[in-house]
């Protein structure tokens, strides 16, 4: 005890010249020492493997992250991506992009302080993958204020030179625009001019808008790739983090941005390896699901191949589908088989709708009027069809036609005699 005792007595006295010390006024010239540092946490490149770059232009932060060859990404192998032939996106894009090595390929998506778009709208984080022989590498160009803005499109616009094609998820219309937007802002030549563009949206909600509720890029990554993010940041929220980073400066906060783009880019860059695939050979797509089949037949039919069109269509009813599309799908095909004046096989079609309840039901009853009409001379049996189609939908045609059918009807038997 008497150590102790002593101790404390020599901590008090220590303490008593402490306050003796500063109890007055501070002597003319004392220097007090300057305010500690920030924390390590104020700084991005404490938090993320990446380096101040410095251009023309000032100063940025780059960091760059490698997805290695042997990694998936729940369905896919991001090794196969090195295999994705030169001409993949032919097709896809109506031919708008020319073959070139997909290593050649720019994969790029944006993180932006909004997204209504305008001047007044920043790219704060702009990711660009690209495949490589150790798999797939995202560089991230991050402006840590405003004021580095013109450095970072600098450093894009150089990175973007060693590439033939860009594609985006909805770039064509917020991604490209906005940095145009950017770069005539820093008074600097946008690089986007000279790169064939392939924007996979439009792809991917032709091949999955019957079948998805969504189409947004997370949905189909875990929808198609069967991923499931954990801990993921919603999109809606990234402007609300880097504004309070440019208050706070806690660079800790921007992780999950900087997570949320890079693997964005790389389910972009798996997407690119299936989408295309089933619009460059539809005879061959691995399509297991009737209603990818049906939305892949009517881009066909939009472009003007009815055969293919009409043997997915039909693919797809053998597959089964939700009654809506059924029935829409069988009208389709009815209408095509016309077209081709097959006639056995548009009036099984027809008649099949015209023996339950459907949207297409009264129209087929119709169709099956016209044939019977002009095509059999059986007015009995074209009148027969066209009183069914009066009881659904009551139209001034339709009672023109029942009054024609009636008075032909009634003529034939005398003729006959």
């Amino acid at each position: 005890m008497g150590d102790l005792q002593e101790q404390l007595a020599l901590l008090r006295r220590r303490v008593a010249r402490i306050d003796k010390k500063y109890a007055g006024p501070p002597a003319i010239g004392t220097v007090f020492p300057s305010a500690p540092p920030r924390p390590a946490r104020y700084f991005i490149d404490e938090w993320m493997s990446g380096q101040e770059v410095e251009t023309p232009q000032g100063k940025h932060f780059q960091t760059e992250r490698l997805f290695e060859r042997h990694r998936r990404h729940g369905a896919m192998d991001v090794s196969s991506l090195e295999d994705l032939p030169d001409d993949l996106l032919g097709a896809i894009s109506g031919g708008e992009v020319s073959p070139a090595p997909a290593r050649r390929w720019a994969f790029l998506d944006t993180e932006t302080t909004g997204l209504a778009g305008g001047a007044g709208t920043y790219a704060f984080l702009i990711g660009v993958g690209r495949i490589s022989d150790e798999g797939f590498r995202v560089r991230q160009f991050f402006m840590r204020d405003h004021s580095e803005e013109p450095s970072l499109l600098h450093a894009l616009a150089e990175h973007l030179a060693a590439f033939d094609v860009l594609v985006t998820y909805n770039g064509k219309v917020y991604d490209q625009p906005l940095l145009e937007t950017r770069f005539r802002m820093a008074r600097a030549r946008p690089p986007f001019s000279r790169l064939s563009h392939l924007d996979l949206l439009f792809g991917a909600r032709r091949l999955w808008k019957l079948r998805f509720e969504s189409c947004r890029l997370v949905e189909l990554e875990n929808q198609v790739l069967g991923v499931e993010r954990q801990g993921d940041l919603p999109g809606e929220l990234i402007p609300y983090v880097y504004f309070d980073y440019l208050r706070n400066r806690e660079a800790f906060r921007l992780v999950p941005v900087f997570h949320h783009n890079a693997i964005d880019i790389l389910t972009l860059a798996c997407l690119t390896g299936i989408v295309p695939y089933a619009f460059r050979s539809p005879a061959d797509a691995p399509l297991g699901h009737g209603a990818e089949m049906v939305g892949l037949a009517r881009w066909l039919l939009s472009a003007g191949q009815r055969e293919q069109a009409l043997a997915l269509f039909r693919r797809a009813i053998n597959c089964g589908l939700r009654d809506d599309l059924l029935f829409r799908t069988m009208w389709d095909v009815a209408a095509l088989e016309k077209k081709f004046e097959r006639e056995g096989a548009a009036l099984a079609i027809l008649t099949d709708l015209s023996a339950c309840r459907n949207p297409y039901r009264a129209q087929a009853l119709v169709e099956l009027a016209k044939h019977y009409e002009h095509r059999e001379r059986n007015y009995a049996m074209a009148l027969e069809f066209t009183a069914n189609a009066l009881e659904l939908c009551e139209t001034p045609e339709l009672r023109r036609r029942e009054a024609r059918l009636r008075r032909r009807a009634a003529v034939r038997p005398a003729r006959l005699l």
